[in-house]
């Protein structure tokens, strides 16, 4: 008997702005979030800005026409983000 590995890229089913947060619900029902400030486009966008988020390639990246960003779903699940979490102080 063989086992096969299968490489599937994480898929969001839908995405959704909250404040500066930035959330995605993938096909195996995780929630996950993270602050539009850890991203360079994101972090100086306006909150009307944010709210135009769009899902595109079936659910593998999100995607802001208007600031002309593309984030891949398994860049964000894998934690590879262009800018470090900002601690407060």
């Amino acid at each position: 008997m063989s086992t096969e590995a299968f490489d599937t890229d994480p898929r969001a089913v839908s995405a959704w702005v909250q404040g500066r947060m930035v959330f995605v619900e993938l096909t195996d029902g995780r929630q996950i979030g993270f602050p539009a400030a850890r991203f360079r486009l994101l972090a100086h966008a306006t909150a009307d800005q944010l709210e135009k988020l769009e899902l595109c390639l079936n659910g593998a990246a999100l995607r802001w026409e208007e600031l002309d960003e593309d984030i891949t779903v398994r860049g964000i699940v894998e934690g590879r983000f262009q800018l470090p979490l900002a601690l407060a102080a």
